[in-house]
C-alpha cells in the first residue's frame, strides 16, 4: 500500500511510463481550474445566439436626457433638484395613493373575511351535489333488490336478460 502511495506520488516516474495520461490528466485538471466549461458554454452561447448588446450610455428616455441636461452639468445640483422635486411629487400624491391603499386595504378584508363563508357553502354545495336524496336512494335500491329476488325465484336467472327482468 505504502508502494502504490508512492509510485501515485512520484509524477516524474508516472510522466516516463505514461506520458499521455499524465499530460491529459494535467491538461483536464488545468481546463477545469481555469474554468473551461463555462468559458466554452458561454462560447457556444455566443455561436448559436450571437454576441449580447452592449449596455447603452444612458438608459433614460430621450425626453429625460434632455431634461436632465437642461438642469445643468453640475451632477450634485441635479441630483439634489431631482430629489427635492420627486419628495414634492411624493408629497401631492400621496392623498391619491393612501385613498387607493385604503380601498385595496378594504377589498382584501372584505375578502378575507368572506373567504371562509364562501369555502363553507362551497363545501355545503358539492355535498348535496354529490349527495344521494335518501327516498328516492332507498326506493331505487327497494326496486334493485326486488327484481333480484324475482329473478332468483324465477329459475335462477335463466331468463336470457342477465338477470335484468322487468
Amino acid at each position: 500500500m505504502e508502494a502504490a502511495g508512492r509510485a501515485a506520488i512520484d509524477i516524474p516516474a508516472r510522466l516516463r511510463r505514461e506520458p499521455a495520461k499524465v499530460l491529459g490528466t494535467a491538461g483536464g485538471a488545468a481546463f477545469l481550474l481555469l474554468g473551461g466549461p463555462k468559458r466554452m458554454l458561454q462560447g457556444v452561447r455566443k455561436a448559436v445566439l450571437g454576441e449580447k448588446a452592449a449596455m447603452p450610455k444612458s438608459m433614460l428616455p430621450p425626453q429625460i436626457e434632455k431634461a436632465l441636461k437642461k438642469l445643468g452639468p453640475d451632477g450634485e445640483k441635479v441630483r439634489g433638484t431631482l430629489e427635492r422635486e420627486f419628495a414634492a411629487y411624493l408629497d401631492e400624491t400621496a392623498p391619491k395613493r393612501r385613498e387607493r391603499d385604503l380601498s385595496g386595504t378594504a377589498a382584501a378584508l372584505l375578502g378575507g373575511a368572506l373567504l371562509p363563508v364562501t369555502k363553507r357553502l362551497g363545501k355545503q354545495l358539492a355535498e348535496r351535489a354529490l349527495d344521494p336524496d335518501g327516498f328516492t336512494f332507498a326506493e331505487g335500491m327497494r326496486r334493485a333488490r326486488a327484481r333480484r329476488d324475482e329473478a332468483a325465484s324465477d329459475g335462477n336467472g335463466s331468463n336470457g336478460s342477465g338477470g335484468a327482468a322487468r
